[in-house]
């Protein structure tokens, strides 16, 4: 790792010129950007060059201390670590994509006898996950003919081997009315079932044709073998999915399968839409959106961006219809600017999907806006400050009896709260509970680290708690000479009284006005948030000391067990079965032994 040094940049002469991804580093050692270059020295030097343009540019080589880099053979492989990379520490300056909705997914369980079925949360348990779709009303219709092809189970038993033969259930209502074939009584087997579910995974992936050509082989040996019924049932089955792709049929079904993407933008907003094909029917449509300040931006981002979507959607599409080449490609893929033909009515409706979305978005906004500011103005009358309060931010501290003393920053932009930009804090100089020097101290440290990084101050604080708590934070300000800089109030919370600076009377709001819900809403997520932080430390600090009493109990194993269940009580009702497989049988017996002994059953 390079130590960055801003005056002298004999550094960068360190740097290799072959292909690589470089990371910078703050102080603390958190990573601040990923980036991919094909020449390592050339890329990262520009950053330091006199030409370099973009406040986030700046704001990043001034935070970045250390750098790191990682060769490899080619651009392709850096594109690819690029992603990894980003996924695994979502570094705050580098452009990730947001869609603003979580998406539904179909899940085929990782279970005997999968279950098949609509899901919001991706977990990593072995499951195969196919999606996201963009409503949960096509995932429902999806499913619903899914049940008319193959008869599966919907409900949650576990049907091993042992359990099915022990004779512990009973067949159910799906099995009578004929959409489930009865596996919990070992009328199905679970090769049968298996056979029904590769093909579910088929449709999901698009690939009918492969499916209809299994359907129709076994309905014409149902015919020759004067099995009618069952061939007829097949050939209801490939009438339901013919429709099904004719319905999603949206170019020429020779194109076997192709991504497509393509960018709308306005000002610094950019939507990127993608299309996913396969045998001409649209499989996935997606919209998301990132903010860019400078368009020439985007060909250097094309790829990244790209890499991100397959990705998400575990896609192995060959050819990429884009509308501008990028700058990093991925080997074994074609990018195509189609100029004619269906591939060009393709990249033209994902450009019309592109530009619907971004008008949406914008106007979604705009309406937002227009709320936020009506509060936002009203705040800036009522209170009688300089400037709109674009920018506000709240403390609050949380402690029992001076026990685990924590604080909380949460700060709102443009009236809504911007959660990535919270900060809680342990508090370090304070002993006992003094709530005045609590709220001085993190005061201090909050904008001593903004200034130093050059950052945005405030237009607003805002203070939980009445004149004490006020003037301590005041006390804070006069400590770093920005007292005339930014704007204070507190609120209390009994009657809901605002204190400012100099006065000795409060000001009451109307109950019902926009401005004092937006400082209550300030005030309730600060003291949600520290609450929260103070309850988790709570926690780590009690199973510490718990398990400190336990020979052989070490940190790893704290940190597991704190991972897995959260709380000392979540631990102790786990069984001693649930520990062996996370710790082993003996330490398990230990915790439960210690258990016993120190709580009353």
């Amino acid at each position: 790792m390079i130590s960055i040094t801003r005056d002298n940049t004999d550094f960068l002469g360190l740097l290799p010129t072959s292909a690589g991804v470089y990371l910078f580093y703050d102080g603390a050692g958190t990573v601040l950007y990923v980036g991919k270059a094909k020449n390592l020295k050339s890329r990262v030097s520009s950053y330091f060059s006199s030409s370099v343009v973009g406040a986030k540019t700046r704001l990043l080589v001034a935070r970045a201390a250390l750098l790191d880099y990682i060769v490899v053979n080619n651009e392709s492989e850096a594109l690819l670590l690029e992603n990894t990379l980003i996924k695994k520490y979502k570094p705050r300056y580098n452009i990730l994509l947001k869609d603003d909705k979580t998406y539904p997914w179909v899940v085929i369980r990782n279970e005997p006898f999968p279950r098949v079925m609509l899901t919001r949360r991706v977990v990593n348990d072995g499951s195969s996950y196919f999606g996201p779709f963009t409503s949960a009303y096509i995932v429902r219709n999806l499913l619903t003919l899914l049940k008319q092809l193959y008869p599966l189970r919907t409900c949650n038993l576990d049907l091993t081997p042992d359990k099915i033969a022990a004779g512990n259930f009973k067949v159910c209502l799906d099995y009578h009315i004929g959409i489930c074939k009865g596996p919990c009584v070992g009328l199905q087997s679970e090769e049968d079932y298996q056979q029904n579910v590769s093909q579910i995974k088929n449709i999901l992936q698009g690939k009918i044709s492969a499916v209809k050509r299994l359907l129709q082989e076994r309905m014409q040996l149902a015919a020759q073998q004067y099995q009618y019924e069952y061939a007829h049932e097949l050939k209801e089955k490939i009438a339901l999915l013919e429709k099904y792709h004719n319905d999603s049929l949206v170019v020429n079904p020779r194109i076997r399968e192709c991504d497509v993407i393509s960018f709308a933008r306005q000002e610094e907003m950019t939507v990127v839409n993608y299309l996913h094909v396969v045998e001409g029917a649209l499989v996935h449509t997606y919209n998301a959106y990132f903010q860019v300040q400078d368009a020439e931006e985007i060909p250097d981002l094309i790829g990244s961006l790209i890499t991100q979507i397959r990705t998400k959607f575990a896609s192995t599409a060959p050819e990429i219809l884009v509308t501008v080449q990028p700058n990093f490609k991925l080997n074994d893929i074609r990018y195509i600017v189609p100029k004619t033909g269906d591939r060009r009515k393709l990249l033209e409706l994902s450009l019309k999907n592109a530009n619907a979305y971004l008008q949406f978005l914008i106007h979604k906004m705009d309406k937002a806006s227009q709320k936020e500011n009506t509060a936002l103005q009203q705040l800036k009358s009522d209170l009688g400050l300089r400037q709109l309060p674009t920018h506000i931010e709240c403390f609050d501290n949380s402690n029992i009896q001076g026990q685990s003393p924590v604080s909380a920053c949460v700060v709102f932009r443009n009236g809504v709260p911007a959660k990535s930009e919270y900060r809680h804090f342990h508090v370090k100089t304070v002993e006992g509970p003094d709530d005045y020097a609590t709220m001085r101290e993190i005061v201090y440290r909050r904008y001593r680290r903004l200034l130093d990084e050059d950052g945005e101050l405030p237009q607003l604080i805002v203070i939980d708690g009445g004149k004490g708590q006020l003037n301590a934070a005041i006390e804070a300000l006069k400590l770093l000479n920005i007292e005339q800089k930014v704007e204070i109030i507190s609120i209390a919370k009994r009657l809901e009284e605002i204190y400012r600076p100099g006065d000795s009377l409060p000001i009451y709001l109307d109950k019902r006005s926009p401005s004092l819900r937006l400082i209550q809403q300030l005030r309730d997520e600060a003291h949600r948030f520290g609450i929260t932080f103070h309850r988790r430390t709570r926690e780590k600090r009690a199973l510490s000391s718990f398990f400190d009493t336990i020979e052989g109990i070490g940190d790893k194993t704290k940190q597991k067990l704190l991972k897995k269940y959260g709380s000392i009580e979540a631990i102790r009702m786990a069984s001693v079965d649930e520990l062996t497989e996370m710790v082993g049988e003996k330490k398990a017996r230990q915790i439960q032994a210690a258990f016993e002994q120190t709580f009353e059953f």
